[in-house]
């Protein structure tokens, strides 16, 4: 799932800030709104990866797991009460 980069339609959305921060970062910005949205879309595309990677680990670890599988079996199958 990736961000779409194109423009959008905005609309106002409310967020409960530390008054300080806003402030702060108010010196660094003349555009708060357009900071805090790359801000955000950064994050989605780190917890989008951190998702991928995960997924990925999960499929190689069944993917390990079936090939062990299929070359010795399951150690359940020497026990079976049938």
């Amino acid at each position: 799932m990736e961000i779409s980069v194109a423009p959008t339609r905005k609309r106002p959305v409310n967020l409960t800030m530390n008054e300080a921060l806003v402030a702060q970062a108010k010196t660094y910005t003349n555009n708060l709104s357009a900071t805090m949205e790359s801000l955000l879309a950064e994050f989605v595309v780190n917890q989008q990866n951190v998702r991928r990677d995960r997924q990925g680990a999960a499929d190689a670890c069944a993917a390990d797991w079936n090939a062990v599988h299929a070359a010795v079996g399951s150690f359940a199958d020497e026990h079976s009460t049938l």
